[in-house]
């Protein structure tokens, strides 16, 4: 994308300009945008212009504070400020009789571009004597300092309905323009870049008279019943993800194409952005504002992207003389380690297995989660310097040991004990447990299902990875089995929709009664079937899910050569002492004086991934608290400005925005593996971005993301943007609040005096 900010006098065709400039790359197929700010509107006030062109459709509407080039059209305008924020080695061009070596000196840091547009105005009659029109001249200067075709800059001034005196101008400014190319200057720049305008001493702080015009002459404010304030409301992403994550922050970095920025965002709650970015369910885009506008934002691979592309030095704190035992490291165990590690404390993994990661290891198949994404996540936490110790699983009774040896116990270890039917006969032939049969084949012991006839019992995510992957075995069909309907599964909605891309079928309201063998002809038992029966829904239980009921007389068999029990797991709780409560955040009494306590679906029964990050960094954080009696803010899951006058905690919907102010945008697609290949191989099913654009397309709700309408609507010029904050000059502010209206967030509102 190339930048340019236009500076000049209202009258001299500054925006007019910009439109030419952005018409002339427009035509050549290119993105563009062309807007100016005015404020204080009348002949000879300082204005700005604003020019964008790109290859790739442009999405940002900001002001330029960072330009690639600058144009001044009033030479009584240059100054240090007309570089502000200006790129090293961008272009000045200036309207003026004077040679760019004349500027060397004043912008040592840029190439200088000059011509006499006032004179080639005058000479062709554009505007008059005393305000020559010198837009159409600019623009064939413009054209030669950049490098485009004169042809270009012509064509560009016929299409905005120019022609005659003002196509001479424009060749005449091209021939005449005078160059010269900045020696490089290794000495920093010293201007700062405050912002479009500002560079000046004003009477209020931060305020000078400039590119949004002058400020009113009549000090207004005290007559005002109302003035603009600013706010921060919870964004709906945030507040539902279970790992804790700042998602409106890392989307933010990530449209400023800030992607190392925006993994150091996600690290500071999650060592798992890669894992999540591809198996965590997503709530944050279920509940995502924009969903109801035209899609909401794929976060969950941008977080992927993030993870994969992104680059971050973790600094653990200095080290403390404590040393904390985890049991189990899934990704609990693994987040609290994690945590703990960055606290400074010394920590060690209890995992009864020969590997590290728990059910990310063994129970999500590769085309989920392909396994050197979880090693490289893993090799993070290891490499703060948390140590590992293999075999033996933690019973009572070593609990009680690993007690007196450590300063505190976490014990993560999951749900263990996976449920089961009594389906009488065949019970032992051809039945197996959902999160053994995806052990066996990640561990590559897998069985050949070739023709077999596969049936899955279950509606949640086990139950869909063991569909999928008896189909990539071979299996000649896959049947899933539910007793509830669709909208009640728990599995990944998208899972469930590659399943059934993928050939599976799914007999929802069915459930299983046995497995029994059909009879043959000679008395010997033939193929294994499983009877089952339909249901209805009746009224909701405990979970809030309405219970199936048994259809009278509906029974039926269905064959099958291999069963697979993907019916959920629950947790295993007789490592604790007998009567021991185990409930998250709470310190597991009776264990000697250590602080035991239960972390993760152990204690929470949450079943996410994403959940059992969170608490596991909740955990850390507790044992923090419990060891220095100090309170850590819980993540960072607000961008903190300065500038915020009100704080609020509840989460902003939908009818809060201005949904009438968001371009409509198509949300992004990341590539799928063909179905012929995902049938037949365990590669990575989805290919992930290819960059961070639809992160561009977060609304950043409640959030001021520096949009700049306020500013830009701000009719009297009072209001500006300094650095990330915005200042009001209230001793001039009328009240009548445009800013508000004009903001889509939500960020600006009217306090009554």
């Amino acid at each position: 994308m190339v930048e340019i900010r236009i500076h000049g006098r209202g009258g001299q065709g500054g925006v007019t300009l910009a439109k030419l400039v952005a018409a002339s790359r427009f035509l050549q197929g290119r993105s563009v945008q062309a807007f100016g700010l005015y404020a204080a509107e009348r002949s000879g006030a300082p204005v700005q212009a604003f020019c964008r062109f790109d290859d790739a459709p442009i999405t940002n509407r900001n002001l330029i504070y960072e330009p690639d080039h600058v144009i001044v059209l009033d030479p009584t305008l240059v100054g240090p400020t007309i570089a502000a924020g200006l790129r090293p080695g961008g272009w000045i061009l200036l309207n003026t009789e004077d040679p760019p070596d004349a500027f060397g000196d004043r912008f040592p840091h840029n190439r200088i571009a000059t011509v006499d547009a006032t004179a080639v105005a005058r000479g062709h009659g554009l505007g008059t004597r005393s305000v020559p029109i010198v837009n159409t001249a600019l623009a064939g200067a413009v054209g030669r300092m950049l490098g485009f075709p004169l042809n270009d800059m012509l064509a560009a001034v016929e299409h905005l309905g120019f022609g005659g005196a003002n196509l001479h101008a424009a060749r005449d400014a091209f021939d005449a323009v005078r160059t010269r190319d900045a020696p490089w200057d290794p000495t920093p720049l010293d201007t700062p870049a405050p912002g479009p305008g500002f560079g000046g001493v004003g009477r209020t702080p931060g305020f000078v008279e400039g590119a949004g015009g002058e400020r009113p002459r009549i000090e207004t404010g005290r007559w005002a019943s109302e003035q603009p304030r600013r706010q921060q409301f919870v964004p709906p992403c945030n507040h539902v993800c279970p790992a804790g994550n700042d998602v409106q922050g890392f989307l933010h970095a990530l449209a400023d194409e800030r992607i190392d920025d925006a993994l150091e965002i996600l690290l500071r709650t999650t060592p798992f952005p890669s894992v999540c970015g591809r198996v965590c369910p997503a709530p944050c885009m279920a509940s995502c504002n924009r969903r109801d506008l035209d899609g909401a934002v794929d976060v969950r691979d941008l977080e992927r992207l993030a993870g994969d592309r992104g680059s971050a030095r973790l600094v653990p704190a200095e080290a403390r003389d404590r040393h904390v035992a985890v049991v189990g490291s899934g990704p609990a165990g693994l987040a609290a380690a994690y945590h703990l590690a960055l606290f400074g404390y010394r920590v060690t993994i209890l995992e009864a297995d020969t590997v590290l990661g728990g059910l990310l290891r063994t129970g999500i198949p590769d085309f989920r989660l392909p396994p050197d994404v979880l090693d490289r996540e893993i090799d993070r936490i290891l490499a703060l310097g948390v140590e590992v110790r293999f075999g033996g699983a933690v019973d009572r009774r070593r609990l009680f040991a690993v007690a007196q040896e450590y300063d505190a116990v976490l014990v993560a270890t999951g749900l263990q004990q996976a449920r089961s039917l009594h389906l009488g006969v065949g019970d032992d032939d051809g039945v197996e447990q959902g999160i053994a049969f995806l052990d066996r084949i990640k561990r590559g012991h897998g069985p050949h299902l070739d023709g077999e006839a596969v049936v899955v019992v279950g509606g949640g995510n086990t139950a869909m990875d063991a569909a999928r992957s008896a189909l990539r075995l071979g299996a000649a069909s896959v049947r899933v089995v539910y007793r509830r309907t669709r909208a009640e599964m728990p599995a990944i909605a998208e899972e469930i929709d590659e399943a059934l891309d993928e050939g599976v079928e799914i007999d929802f309201l069915t459930q299983p009664l046995a497995v029994r063998r059909s009879a043959q002809a000679d008395g010997d038992g033939g193929q294994p079937e499983l009877v089952c029966r339909r249901m209805a829904l009746g009224a909701p239980d405990a979970s809030g899910r309405r219970s199936p009921v048994a259809v009278p007389d509906s029974e039926f068999t269905v064959g099958c050569h291999r069963l697979i029990l993907a019916l959920g797991q629950s947790p295993d709780l007789a490592v604790f002492p007998e009567g021991t409560e185990v409930r998250e955040g709470a310190e597991l009494l009776g264990i000697l004086e250590t602080p035991v306590y239960a972390v993760g679906d152990l204690a929470t029964h949450d079943g996410t991934v994403a959940g059992a990050i969170g608490s596991g960094r909740r955990a850390a954080l507790h044992v923090h608290q419990t060891f220095t009696g100090r309170v850590e803010v819980d993540g960072d899951r607000t961008r903190v400005r300065s500038d915020v006058d009100e704080w609020h905690d509840e989460v902003i919907r939908t009818d809060a925005l201005r949904a009438h102010l968001f371009e409509r945008q198509a949300p992004a697609h990341a590539p799928t593996l063909g179905l012929r290949d995902r049938r037949t191989t365990f590669d990575e099913v989805h290919g992930g971005l290819a960059d961070a654009a639809d992160a561009r397309r977060c609304l950043s709700c409640g959030v001021c993301n520096e949009c700049d309408l306020c500013v830009t609507y701000c009719p009297e010029g009072v209001l500006k943007r300094v650095g990330h904050d915005l200042v009001f000059d209230y001793a001039h502010c009328k009240g009548c609040g445009i800013c508000v209206t004009e903001c889509p967030r939500n960020v600006v509102f009217m306090n009554h005096l």
